[in-house]
């Protein structure tokens, strides 16, 4: 077993890959839960609501409808034309069904138009803080990596200026995500006409526009950066699915909508992977879209009471400096005023991983170190669990932060 375990030699790929730094802590987390501990766990990037009842039901009369064989790869006619309809009816927005494709999640969906359109040697700009999948995603796909940092002096947001600063003749892709993960922000239609300002020069470039998080705005209008910068709607891949507002993250349906020749290469691509998505889990994101959204207002309402909540109790630690975040369902904390300091048995928490680890620990709080996140001195929280969940683990943080020295 030794000898053929010692044999087995790994692509070069995988050494371009790094194992999330998460990982150590869930899997503390797990023990921790296991020896009867009560974990809180605010690292998680899902609603705690369950899918609403009609859009099961669809699934349900689906399956005994006998919809559970393969579909078109790039997704159901219906669905496709369903797509098209939102995209128009939200965002103003004018696809034909050929321009979209549909997939399991919208991270395949990312995996495929980057090895669709990547050869080494191009890079893609990525603003930090980012969805910790982006930079391996490029990675896989033979690109390189270009992290852009955006901080809160700019609401964690990609300025035209720093946009002119990184972009080159080798830059292929820039990935905007709003409202954004991990840090909530929104970006406004005036924000992203000054970025298509400095992008029009350089004709190369494709725009990766994530919008997964689109029905979950708080302090600002939600706009489609295509619908913003048309100029730019040639160019701009378009990134949506039924995961994070519909609270259908297990159901695994993502859709893209973009130029028909990235369409093409994509479907070729899924066509040779995964072919199409689930049947029946596209049948129920067909019941989602052409369905009503009353459940939302109530959910949006909630979710606000959460996040407000939140804010108002990590604001009372003098370690932590917070603003309520625009959008999605993410506190992303500014921790770095607790690092470096000693905890009651002396140890020195000099990293947002160390913090993340210590809380854990002493607060039963799992959250995600900001470094996870390209952004290191920070720390990301979900409010997306049930009130009094939220509430005590940020009340467990500020009582822990306050014993440190």
């Amino acid at each position: 077993m030794t000898s053929q375990a010692s044999a087995l030699k790994l692509s070069s790929r995988m050494q371009q890959v790094s194992t999330s730094m998460t990982v150590a802590i869930a899997q503390r987390a797990r023990v921790l839960q296991q020896q009867g501990r009560k974990i809180i766990n605010m690292a998680s990037g899902e609603l705690d609501f369950d899918t609403p009842a009609a859009i099961c039901a669809g699934a349900v009369e689906a399956i005994h409808a006998g919809a559970t064989r393969y579909t078109n790869v790039a997704g159901l006619p219906a669905l496709k034309e369903a797509v098209c309809r939102k995209l128009l009816t939200d965002n103003k927005l004018t696809y034909q069904p050929g321009e979209v494709i549909v997939g399991t999640g919208a991270k395949q969906l990312i995996f495929n138009a980057f090895l669709a359109t990547i050869d080494p040697g191009d890079e893609v700009l990525i603003p930090a803080p980012y969805w910790v999948s982006y930079p391996d995603m490029v990675k896989i796909a033979g690109g390189t990596p270009v992290i852009v940092p955006a901080t809160s002096n700019t609401d964690f947001k990609l300025t035209a200026e720093s946009l002119k600063q990184h972009i080159n003749g080798n830059t292929r892709w820039l990935i905007l995500n709003s409202p954004g993960n991990p840090s909530g922000a929104v970006y406004s239609r005036e924000e992203y006409q000054a970025l298509a300002k400095a992008l029009q020069q350089w004709p190369q470039v494709l725009i990766l526009s994530d919008e997964i998080y689109e029905y979950l705005c708080w302090d600002r209008e939600f706009i489609s950066f295509a619908e913003a910068v048309p100029e730019l709607f040639a160019r701009t891949l378009t990134l949506n699915g039924v995961s994070k507002s519909y609270a259908m993250t297990g159901w695994r349906i993502g859709y893209a909508a973009g130029p028909q020749s990235l369409i093409d290469a994509m479907t070729t691509l899924q066509g040779q992977s995964t072919s199409n998505p689930s049947s029946v889990s596209q049948m129920a994101a067909l019941t989602a879209l052409n369905g009503d959204r009353d459940f939302l207002p109530q959910w949006c309402e909630i979710l606000r009471h959460r996040r407000e909540g939140a804010v108002a109790r990590l604001q009372r630690s003098s370690c932590l400096h917070i603003a309520a975040p625009a959008g999605a369902f993410y506190l992303f904390v500014d921790c770095q005023k607790a690092l470096n300091r000693a905890t009651a048995d002396g140890q020195q928490l000099q990293s947002d991983l160390q913090l993340a680890s210590y809380l854990l620990e002493h607060a039963g709080v799992a959250t995600v170190p900001g470094s996870a996140f390209g952004l290191p001195g920070h720390l990301r929280l979900t409010f997306s669990l049930a009130d009094q969940d939220v509430f005590t683990a940020c009340e467990n943080i500020v009582s822990v932060l306050e014993t440190l020295q």
